[in-house]
């Protein structure tokens, strides 16, 4: 069991699979930061000085001025700022990863796969690529 699982983690793919996960994670956090830190201040000063963290509606009915005293006071909240937050971080990371990939793809070569058929030379018809007589007209195929 010991060594079936070594060869498991010597596979190329669970240690890129694990480089991925660990590059995802600090990724994440980069745009947290980003839409955090970076983009959403100018959109809540653009929409009147709001913090779109401190956006939430209080269920309790007791009508708390801030988040922090919802928070202590333990009030059930719908945090709708915090899920706008969540969703810019979602759009961010989704068009990063697709301008990703879109420019791998660029920079990998196509391969083309190796013809499966080949025309007679008698009859034209298509003939699996490794055959040696036609199936239509029998005639021998040379390689």
């Amino acid at each position: 069991m010991l060594s079936e699982f070594k060869q498991f983690i010597s596979r190329g793919n669970v240690i890129d699979l694990a480089v991925g996960v660990i590059i995802g994670a600090a990724f994440g956090k980069i745009v947290t930061s980003l839409v955090n830190d970076i983009i959403m201040p100018p959109i809540g000063l653009v929409l009147g000085r709001v913090d779109f963290k401190d956006l939430f509606i209080d269920l309790s009915g007791h009508g708390h001025h801030s988040l922090a005293a919802a928070k202590a006071a333990s009030a059930p909240l719908i945090l709708y700022g915090s899920f706008l937050n969540s969703v810019l971080e979602f759009l961010i990371i989704a068009a990063v990863v697709f301008l990703l990939i879109r420019q791998v793809n660029r920079l990998m070569p196509v391969v083309a796969a190796p013809p499966t058929t080949k025309p007679c030379p008698e009859c034209l018809s298509e003939v699996p690529a490794a055959a040696k007589r036609c199936g239509h007209c029998t005639s021998v195929i040379d390689a």
